[in-house]
């Protein structure tokens, strides 16, 4: 993945674990900057390269966060959704986090680090309607989604479609109360597979219609009485660690 903005790049190239590919400073960065990323990407056996800071910024994809440097890392549990279940056995057991509709980096770097945390073998970044793993989100994972689990779909749904071929059911994550007026099952009292795919949605509008539908059932975290729902971070942190809880 392609990483930038001068402290996430400092992050990856301090990281002996990871791969890093390439680094690019934009033409016309301050000495110090020249120095210190001439000295972190020599470390690591790389050669600086330099280009436009119109190029970074069409590199980085990101014109007002990229802060002239980019780095291309090869993040090693990143990968296809379909390479993930390609990998998996049939008999194998396996949960899966999957976000729909989150908008706000901070929340996805904060699931990332609880879902990795926790021991799942995946959380579902779809590419769209999902932040890209951007400065906001590396910040608020504390570094770990550079190791997180991330697997990419397209879309939510066609993510979750790929795992229900392949036997997971499919879980969402609802308030107290649904659509309907009724309550779901309390997550820690429902009976759930050992091949399961919990869906987290959105931070205003929660889970999408075309992701409910495709859904086999939903749970709830039971809240005192004046609390109306969490944030989806912490919803998430809490789903997790009940999945991993339940592993033992």
């Amino acid at each position: 993945m392609t990483v930038y903005g001068r402290k996430p790049v400092l992050e990856a190239l301090g990281d002996p674990a990871l791969e890093v590919d390439k680094v690019v400073l934009a033409e016309g960065a301050d000495r110090d900057a020249v120095r210190t990323f001439t000295e972190a990407a020599r470390a690591r056996g790389l050669v600086l390269q330099r280009a436009s800071a119109q190029r970074v910024k069409v590199l980085a994809g990101n014109g007002r966060q990229d802060q002239g440097v980019l780095a291309d890392v090869v993040a090693p549990r990143m990968r296809p959704i379909e390479h993930f279940l390609a990998d998996l056995p049939d008999d194998a057991d396996a949960r899966v986090l999957v976000l729909d509709g989150l908008t706000n980096p901070a929340n996805v770097g904060m699931i990332l680090r609880s879902a990795t945390g926790a021991g799942l073998e995946g959380v579902l970044l779809p590419r769209r309607g999902a932040p890209a793993i951007d400065p906001l989100v590396i910040k608020a994972s504390a570094g770990v989604a550079f190791h997180a689990p991330v697997l990419r779909a397209r879309s939510a749904a066609d993510g979750l479609a790929a795992l229900a071929e392949a036997g997971f059911v499919l879980v969402g994550l609802d308030g107290p109360g649904d659509s309907r007026g009724t309550t779901p099952p309390s997550l820690f009292e429902a009976e759930l597979p050992g091949r399961v795919a919990l869906v987290v949605g959105g931070e205003t509008d929660g889970i999408t219609d075309d992701v409910r539908g495709e859904l086999h059932g939903t749970v709830t975290i039971p809240l005192a009485p004046g609390v109306e729902s969490l944030n989806a971070a912490v919803a998430a942190s809490v789903a997790c660690f009940e999945l991993a809880r339940r592993r033992g």
